[in-house]
């Protein structure tokens, strides 16, 4: 047997096992940014009902980092979609 063929044979067998990691992946993925999201948005409404004044200022920075999470788990969902369709 060449080593070649033991690597495909391992690859093989592990595949189910990889599709099964990828769907848990995206799924934590996805639930993490969810949750980063409702705290980012909690936490500026706790400061723009305390300093009214600087709402503009906290609605600014709370959109940049929600972007910021959307993007990191829009690229680890597409990472995950990778492993589970190659």
């Amino acid at each position: 047997m060449s080593i070649l063929s033991v690597i495909l044979q391992a690859v093989t067998d592990l595949t189910p096992y990889a599709k099964i990691g990828a769907g848990i992946g995206a799924s934590i993925a996805t639930i993490g940014a969810a949750i980063g999201i409702s705290n980012i948005g909690a936490r500026a409404l706790e400061s723009i009902a305390r300093q009214p004044e600087a709402a503009n200022d906290i609605r600014s920075s709370m959109i940049i980092a929600a972007a910021l999470i959307e993007g990191v788990a829009f690229f680890a969902v597409v990472v995950c979609m990778l492993i589970l369709f190659v």
